[in-house]
C-alpha cells in the first residue's frame, strides 16, 4: 500500500509506510482553502499590472501629464460630452432631439457603469513607488467610467452624423489617459470602451 509521508526533502509516497527522504514533493492539487485571487471574470493581474506599469512609466512629460489630467477632469461624470453635444445642438438645425439624447447618454452611461462597479468591486490599482497622478470620486476601478461614457457618446454621435466619428479621437485620448495617470488598469478601459460602444449602438435616438 502506498502512503503519503513527510521527509526532509518534502512529501513523498512510500510503500508500506517506509520513509524515502529527499525524493522531492510530488504533484498535488490546489488546496480548496486557497482559491484563485481576484474576480474570475477579470484577466490575469500580472499582465494587467505589466501593461499599467509600462503606461505609467513610458512616454511621460510634464506637458502630457497636464493634458491627461485636464482631460480626466473634463471627463468626470461625462461633463465634457454633455457640453459638446449641447454645443452641437445649439448650432444645428437638424437632429436636435438626437443630439439632446447624446448629451443625456453621458450621465446615463456613468450611472450604469457605477452599478457594474458595485458588483465587480475591483479596487483601483496600486503600484509601489508610482502613485496615481489624479483623484477619483470612487475607489472602484472596473470598468472605467471615463471610457464607458466617452465611447457611448462617440458611438451615438456617429449614428446621428458621420462627422460624429471625429469624437472617437477625443474618446480614445481621454480613455488612454486613465492608465497613463495610473487611475485604471488597461482592462478597465477596454471593458469600459466595449460597454460604451454597446450603449451607443442600442440607445434610441428619438423619444
Amino acid at each position: 500500500m502506498w502512503i503519503l509521508t513527510e521527509g526532509f526533502g518534502g512529501r513523498v509516497l512510500s510503500r508500506g509506510g517506509g520513509l524515502r527522504a529527499g525524493a522531492g514533493p510530488p504533484f498535488s492539487a490546489p488546496s480548496p482553502r486557497h482559491p484563485p485571487e481576484g474576480p474570475i471574470l477579470l484577466p490575469p493581474m500580472g499582465l494587467d499590472e505589466d501593461l499599467l506599469r509600462a503606461m505609467r512609466t513610458k512616454g511621460h512629460s510634464p506637458g502630457l501629464e497636464r493634458a491627461a489630467k485636464a482631460l480626466g477632469k473634463a471627463g468626470n461624470n461625462g461633463a465634457i460630452w454633455v457640453v459638446l453635444c449641447l454645443v452641437v445642438l445649439a448650432f444645428t438645425d437638424s437632429n436636435g432631439e438626437a443630439w439632446f439624447i447624446c448629451a443625456l447618454l453621458a450621465p446615463i452611461a456613468i450611472a450604469l457603469n457605477y452599478l457594474i462597479k458595485l458588483i465587480v468591486k475591483r479596487p483601483r490599482p496600486v503600484l509601489e513607488g508610482l502613485p496615481p497622478l489624479g483623484g477619483a470620486p470612487s475607489s472602484l476601478s472596473f470598468p472605467s467610467a471615463h471610457a464607458t461614457s466617452s465611447f457611448a457618446v462617440a458611438t451615438a454621435m456617429t449614428r446621428v452624423d458621420a462627422w460624429g466619428a471625429l469624437a472617437f479621437v477625443l474618446a480614445i485620448a481621454l480613455s488612454l489617459g486613465r492608465p497613463y495617470l495610473g487611475m485604471h488598469y488597461p482592462s478597465d478601459v477596454l471593458a469600459g470602451a466595449v460597454l460604451g460602444v454597446v450603449l451607443g449602438l442600442i440607445v434610441p435616438l428619438s423619444l
